[in-house]
């Protein structure tokens, strides 16, 4: 590649095919690549930082709550597996299975984990006795396998990684707390870290996971006007503890059964990120989630007043605790920019002698790509607040986006114009029948069933017959 070439000329625009574009930025902003199986990616040094930082934070607020990290082994034995119905049902078309060592058949199919709820069953089985024994609050970070006949990097793949919290509990009331507990945490985690307005509510029958009681949601909502499942909760009650026999004396010295949670993301996070605040330009990511948030360009580095200023002000960038990287390379300040902007880092400081003479430096900021020039003895002091006003920024512009394409449908026409617009449609339906319609007729699933459940007509548009639920619909990655 040329030195002067530019990163943002092989984008496609977003406007004209979104899911190029969204390719064409995975693999520009150098955050995956493919690798020789089909389904399968590596994640880049770029991308994976996105992915710790989301496991730092989640991390912070896990551990906060009392939840602690455990690691489960990677492959199950089919026998276990089969020991929960609905589990078996809900994924045994797509889980891979190993039945040999290239030397001699297993005498039993192992099956390389496609979620780990019977392997924590079996570990509680055996640790869980007493009452003060509860409630158990672990969590697990790793990768899982799923054999998607349909793949696309980070949103869905035959291998991901994510996290996935399993906990038990001595009741309902403590264990359906966790969930929604739970539930608000990633909530938080999307307005506060990945400036992502989720909407939370309860999956319908039809959308729930396979042996949950209940599922819960957080949905984004991407440019294109489609909708992602970024993360899920569920309250098992006691079905997998019947399953797995996990019983525990009480304090009445009664054998009771405990109640159980599961809950995940995983890096679909990262995909809602490009897709909510990219630009034709490439990534824009929001501070508190960006790898490199402030990056320092000399101009006529070679220099000396330049150089003294680039190494001042990035010792105390980096010792006032901000992630900055200075790129003092021989490549052109042009393509630089270019690819700093493709990557999406949110501060641009370009240091050059004429600048200096008046004490200043050249400050672009990513998402609004504005340019300024900037006293350099206030960078440090004030970069906490340029920080926080641009992630506050990122997230009204969203929530802004979310609340223009939310719309509530009293007739089944008025919900299929809407729902070819894109965005979230809500309808008051008469339950499965009318999801199943819907989902045929337009190809919306629904989303959640929001905690509010006023009905916005008491008849189903659908069916004609009497509403019984608010739905948020939408199309769907």
């Amino acid at each position: 590649m040329s030195q002067n070439k530019k990163m943002v000329d092989a984008i496609t625009s977003r406007d004209a095919d979104f899911a190029q574009w969204y390719t064409d930025l995975c693999l520009k902003a150098e955050l995956m690549d493919y690798s020789d199986v089909k389904g399968f990616i590596i994640y880049r040094p770029y991308g994976y930082a996105i992915w710790e930082g989301i496991q730092d934070d989640l991390n912070r607020r896990l551990k906060e709550t009392g939840h602690q990290n455990v690691y489960m082994p990677l492959v199950i034995p089919e026998s276990l597996f089969q020991k929960e119905k609905d589990h078996v049902e809900g994924f045994a078309p797509e889980t891979a299975m190993i039945t040999t060592t290239g030397v001699e058949e297993l005498t039993e199919r192992l099956i390389i984990r496609p979620t780990s709820e019977t392997l924590f069953c079996t570990h509680y089985n055996k640790i869980i006795n007493s009452y003060r024994d509860l409630p158990k609050l672990y969590n697990q970070w790793c990768s899982v396998v799923r054999w998607e006949k349909t793949t696309r990097p980070f949103l869905r793949g035959k291998e991901f990684l994510w996290q996935e919290g399993h906990t038990a509990h001595a009741n309902e009331a403590e264990a359906r707390k966790e969930t929604l507990d739970i539930l608000e945490i990633y909530r938080k985690l999307g307005e506060e870290l990945l400036a992502i307005p989720f909407i939370t509510g309860k999956k319908t029958e039809r959308e729930k996971f396979a042996g949950a009681i209940d599922t819960y949601s957080i949905e984004a909502l991407m440019h294109d006007g489609q909708a992602l499942q970024s993360g899920t909760t569920h309250y098992f009650g006691q079905d997998f503890a019947k399953a797995f026999d996990i019983k525990f004396q009480d304090e009445n010295n009664k054998l009771q059964y405990v109640h159980q949670t599961s809950w995940g993301v995983s890096t679909r996070l990262i995909g809602a990120v490009i897709m909510v605040h990219g630009d034709d330009e490439g990534l824009v990511l929001p501070p508190y989630i960006a790898p490199i948030q402030i990056v320092i360009i000399p101009i006529q580095g070679n220099k000396e007043i330049v150089q003294t200023a680039t190494k001042t002000l990035y010792q105390e960038l980096k010792d006032a605790g901000f992630r900055v990287l200075v790129d003092d390379t021989n490549k052109s300040p042009g393509w630089k920019f270019s690819e700093y902007e493709m990557k999406g880092v949110p501060i641009r400081i370009e240091i050059g002698p004429r600048d200096l003479e008046k004490n200043e430096v050249t400050m672009v900021t990513r998402y609004n790509r504005e340019k300024q020039a900037y006293p350099i003895d206030k960078i440090v002091k004030d970069m906490p607040k340029i920080l926080k006003d641009m992630h506050n920024t990122l997230y009204e512009r969203a929530v802004t986006f979310v609340q223009a394409n939310t719309y509530q449908a009293k007739t089944y026409d008025e919900f299929k114009d809407y729902i070819q617009k894109g965005g979230y449609v809500a309808m008051s339906i008469f339950g499965d029948e009318a999801e199943v319609i819907i989902k045929q007729d337009t190809t919306a699933s629904a989303r959640v069933l929001p905690f509010d459940q006023t009905l916005i007509t008491d008849i189903c548009p659908v069916t004609n017959k009497k509403a019984t639920q608010t739905v948020w619909f939408a199309r769907a990655y």
